[in-house]
Parts: C-alpha cells; structure tokens; sequence
C-alpha cells in the first residue's frame, strides 16, 4: 500500500496558483533547455522512501485544507552548498484536485496512510467536480463536505 506525504503549500492562495507555479517552472526548464520536470526542495530527507516513490502522492495544504495533490515520482538527497542534507522531491507536474479536508498547520510535512487519504475530484465526482474551487472550500470548512 503506498505512502503518500502532505505539505504545506506557502504562498498559493488556490489550486489554480499552485497550478500557475507549475507552468512558470515547466516553461523555465524549456527555455533553459533543461529536462521538463518540477521538482520541491525540503530540508530533511524522508524516511519512508521506498513506500512513497512511485506510486504516492504529494498532498499539498492550500489555506488550511488539503486541497491537492501530484504524484511523486522520485526522491533526491543531496547535500546544498552549505553542506546541509537536503532533497529534491520530484513531482509529476499535474495538478488533481481532491475533496478538501480542514487541515491544520504544521511545520515541514508529514505522511499520510493511503487509507486516510482524500479521494480525487475527477468526472466521477459529479457536481463537486464542476463547483469552483472557493464554493468547495467554503462548503468543506462548514464541515458540509
């Protein structure tokens, strides 16, 4: 059963932000002649890594709900010019929306079982799918979804 981890989102106010984050770096690479792939620095390298990679996910927290999530495709350790261990998470850069869920803040990220995960907002989530994005997460923070 995969891992999935769940991490702040700082700075977006919505999923069309973080969206809007994800083509500037895909463009930047292109421009750059750099292979297209978005990748996220954190500063501790996860332990779970063999449980994660592949088939987990990255749930991001917009504004105090888990809003969203990409696939996580590999993780980089690496050690930054100061000699502090760091790592890439690389990210498949599409963005999912899932069914928003009140989270509050943390520091970091934290892992997330499978079995606890919000489900996607896909076309089988019916009128949910088609609600704007603030409706959502309204809705979700009167604890109606």
């Amino acid at each position: 059963m995969p891992l999935h981890m769940l991490k702040l989102c700082v700075g977006a106010e919505s999923i069309s932000d973080l969206d809007e984050w994800v083509e500037e770096q895909m463009a930047l690479m292109r421009r750059l002649g750099r292979p297209e792939e978005q990748t996220h620095t954190t500063r501790m390298v996860p332990k779970r890594v063999d449980e994660i990679v592949g088939e987990g996910s990255l749930y991001w927290v917009i504004k105090g709900q888990i809003s969203a999530r990409q696939r996580l495709t590999e993780i980089r350790p690496f050690t930054d010019a100061d000699g502090i261990g760091r790592c890439h998470l690389v990210l498949e850069p599409v963005i999912v929306p899932v069914e928003p869920r009140p989270c509050r803040p943390f520091q970091g990220w934290r892992y997330l079982a499978d079995k606890d995960k919000p489900r996607d907002i896909d076309g089988r989530s019916g009128d949910l799918g088609a609600m704007p994005e603030e409706l959502r997460r309204e809705l979700a923070a009167l604890g109606l979804l």
